[in-house]
């Protein structure tokens, strides 16, 4: 596989430094399947979920692909009184990505996104390239480059 996603694009753009990661959907369906596929830690491969506020604002975040996101954490990380995962129906609309190949870079526009902390612990971190079966390593110095972020334990315990 040797085509660019927006995410890649974007990267290039800025010449960042990245390793992308290849994987064919049946062989993986889940977050773990996909980190497995490729010989990775669970705890290195990141899913990328987009959320919205009960203000109507909507945030991104990443988080270890084995965890799941604790949304009243979340919620108070970006000072809303709750919020709710978007429904997959509203993904491409808002992000111009699809369930399963969002990537936090090269979305339509930008949303607040929050990494989970854990990440300050890695060298990289891999997380969607944009499209199911693409993934991008990266480290958050080169992150940082493209978005703003903020770290935060959002995950459950």
């Amino acid at each position: 596989m040797s085509e660019k996603t927006n995410a890649m694009r974007k990267l290039d753009s800025l010449k960042i430094a990245y390793q992308e990661h290849y994987y064919t959907h049946t062989d993986a369906v889940s977050g773990v399947d996909v980190a497995t596929v490729l010989g990775q830690n669970p705890a290195h491969v990141f899913k990328t979920l987009v959320t919205t506020g009960k203000t109507g604002t909507h945030y991104v975040f990443l988080v270890p692909v084995a965890e799941e996101l604790d949304l009243k954490k979340a919620a108070a990380q970006v000072g809303e009184k709750s919020i709710e995962m978007l429904k997959s129906k509203d993904l491409l609309g808002l992000t111009g990505y699809i369930h399963g190949g969002c990537s936090p870079i090269g979305m339509k526009k930008f949303f607040r996104t929050v990494i989970h902390a854990s990440a300050s612990n890695l060298a990289t971190l891999i997380f969607s390239g944009g499209k199911i079966g693409y993934q991008i390593e990266v480290s958050l110095d080169e992150i940082k480059k493209v978005i703003k972020y903020e770290l935060a334990d959002v995950i459950k315990t």
